[in-house]
């Protein structure tokens, strides 16, 4: 069986998604035999080989009836319509115009591992959303209330003065914490 090499970035990027609990297909429209191949040597846990570029969307279709969410990469014009259909479509950099339009996120490079990272920061910035979200609830749930003087009977009192500088800082603390995704390793 002829097959493409296998950049070897590719078997440390599906390593890597697993460690992230991520459950790895490839849908090619390559014979069966080289298909399990590759998949034995990455790796990967599922495999739909022989598909048209036609059917790539169907086999997305199918995926996604597992209640599960279905991120697509992709490079080609035989990706858009599986890059559409996909929760999430990735396009990779250097892949087509058609792809790129279809994609929700558009990696600049042809680097696997960019997937990873991209996985990494979008779950960083979800935990950093909601961290600011309770953040912002907990400060209003306390401010607010202490600026209308719904404690002032316990001795705890809010002056105007202080008011907007308070709702202010909650503002400042909300983007400060949000500067640390910064600091995430990718």
């Amino acid at each position: 069986a002829i097959e493409d090499e296998i950049r070897p970035e590719s078997g440390e990027a599906v390593r890597a998604l697993h460690d992230l609990g991520v459950r790895v297909a490839m849908i090619t429209g390559d014979s069966q035999t080289v298909a399990d191949s590759v998949a034995r040597r990455l790796g990967i846990d599922d495999v739909a080989a022989q598909v048209l570029p036609a059917d790539k969307a169907s086999a997305i279709k199918q995926f996604q009836s597992g209640a599960q969410k279905v991120a697509m990469v992709g490079d080609g014009v035989n990706d858009a319509p599986a890059l559409a259909t996909a929760d999430i479509g990735i396009a990779m950099g250097a892949g087509t115009d058609v792809a790129v339009e279809s994609a929700g996120i558009v990696l600049v490079r042809s680097d696997p591992r960019d997937v990873v990272r991209t996985i990494k920061l979008s779950r960083a910035t979800y935990r950093k959303m909601l961290q600011n979200l309770g953040w912002a609830t907990v400060y209003n749930v306390i401010a607010i209330p202490a600026a209308a003087g719904v404690f002032v009977h316990w001795g705890i009192g809010l002056p105007m003065s202080v008011g907007a500088p308070a709702m202010n800082l909650s503002t400042v603390i909300v983007a400060v914490n949000a500067q640390f995704l910064r600091q995430l390793l990718l």
